[in-house]
């Protein structure tokens, strides 16, 4: 049992009826006449395994099957095929509050939502304290929840799922409730899970939080499982899946072929050979480099000092208005910082195809010692559609030199005046 998965997803699919009008539900029960509804695939086929103590993170675009599984995992929903396991005790964030009888208090309802986890009333009572510390919403936890503002409501619904030790936790899209002082008494809480070993499955947009909870990553996408892996790899996979241009992994391998690209990267140190790009190639970064202060080319730039980054991109087709960028990673593949020439508002004109141009971005190196990763992006619009035409992701290895690192990623350079004050 101890060697078992916590979560067993295997082969699962959900199919739903959708219906055009209300009582055609209500026909198609009673079976009278054709069918009355279209059926929407939410999960396809899906299988994947959750180790005890592992923290795995589910992505995917809105309709990509994400709260499904969850809803399925924690037997809110039923498969139309397939089966799940499930090794312990579940606590769901799911959508907050749901179990919660409107007319009842909020004292009321944290036994009501206890007691359908599998709590005893002195298990529930002996919790309580902690609950009601965490919700921090004062005496309205003896009014009636209809009576509560969203956020009130979002406070204890939270409070009662995170505070009952459970087994395994199943976040969607819950970690961000409240105000800031509440969302960070949250993500310290998720952090105190996973430090404990707790079995995890978080679902969310934030993709910065995937990067620094997850063990691994799982890719959902219109009901399909597109892959698992690190967060770092799955993160990118997605960012394709954003704007049309994933491949699955074997076509990807001859994206990174690109000969001009791969001589490129055997001509240069600190370059990644195994580089990731992809893009309609309207446009194509052609040449990418780093110059330090002297304006020797150079990765290794001494932190305090000012760099520029540039590139050199061909034209093939005619481009109203491309958006040179880059973005710095670091190793655990956390984006850190980076910027656009539309941001900087500091070229705003078409590009006629056949031109070439030279861009640099130059700026002051203000961040900590250590190993970092570049990638550039040529993005644009057309009409009101968002286009890729060319990334590399992680090309470079950027290492930043410093006899002084403070917290964090970013130097703030602090002028320190210490003055005495007489009495």
């Amino acid at each position: 049992m101890e060697n078992s998965p916590a979560i067993d997803v295997n082969h699962v699919s959900k199919v739903y009826r959708l219906y055009e009008k209300p009582y055609y539900r209500i026909l198609d029960a009673l079976n009278i006449g054709g069918p009355k509804y279209t059926e929407h695939a939410a999960l396809k086929d899906v299988s994947f395994q959750v180790g005890r103590g592992e923290c795995v993170g589910i992505i995917g675009t809105n309709g990509s099957g994400k709260s499904t599984i969850l809803k399925i995992i924690t037997g809110v929903v039923q498969p139309t095929g397939g089966k799940v396991t499930v090794e312990g005790r579940i606590s769901a964030l799911l959508e907050l509050g749901a179990g919660f009888n409107m007319e009842y208090n909020g004292i009321e309802n944290v036994y009501l939502n206890g007691t359908m986890l599998g709590f005893s009333e002195e298990e529930i009572k002996e919790k309580l304290p902690s609950i009601l510390e965490f919700a921090d919403i004062g005496d309205y936890v003896y009014q009636p929840v209809k009576t509560y503002s969203s956020g009130m409501f979002v406070r204890l619904a939270f409070a009662v799922a995170i505070n009952i030790d459970p087994e395994i936790l199943i976040v969607d899209e819950a970690l961000s409730v409240g105000d800031v002082f509440f969302q960070a008494k949250c993500y310290h809480k998720f952090e105190e899970f996973k430090e404990m070993g707790k079995t995890i499955v978080f679902v969310s947009h934030d993709l910065s939080s995937i990067q620094k909870y997850c063990d691994r990553v799982i890719l959902l996408n219109q009901g399909d499982m597109l892959g698992e892996g690190t967060a770092k790899d799955m993160i990118d996979a997605y960012k394709q899946v954003l704007v049309g241009q994933y491949q699955p992994a074997e076509k990807t391998k001859s994206l990174v072929d690109d000969e001009e690209i791969r001589a490129l990267a055997a001509q240069k140190a600190g370059t990644n050979p195994h580089l990731l790009e992809y893009g309609t190639r309207q446009a194509k970064i052609v040449e990418f480099y780093i110059t330090d202060e002297h304006q020797v080319r150079s990765n290794a730039i001494l932190k305090g000092t000012s760099f520029t980054i540039h590139m050199k991109v061909e034209f093939y087709e005619s481009l109203a208005a491309p958006i040179f960028a880059f973005s710095f990673k670091n190793i655990r593949g956390t984006e850190i910082t980076g910027t656009n020439s539309m941001v900087e508002k500091a070229f705003l004109e078409p590009v006629e195809a056949g031109s070439v141009r030279h861009v640099t971005f130059t700026q002051k190196m203000s961040l900590q010692g250590g190993e970092y990763l570049l990638s550039f992006g040529l993005t644009g619009f057309a009409g009101d559609e968002f286009q890729v035409y060319h990334r590399l992701y992680d090309v470079l290895n950027v290492t930043v030199v410093s006899d002084k690192d403070t917290v964090g990623f970013y130097d703030m350079d602090s002028a320190v005046s210490v003055t005495e004050v007489r009495k």
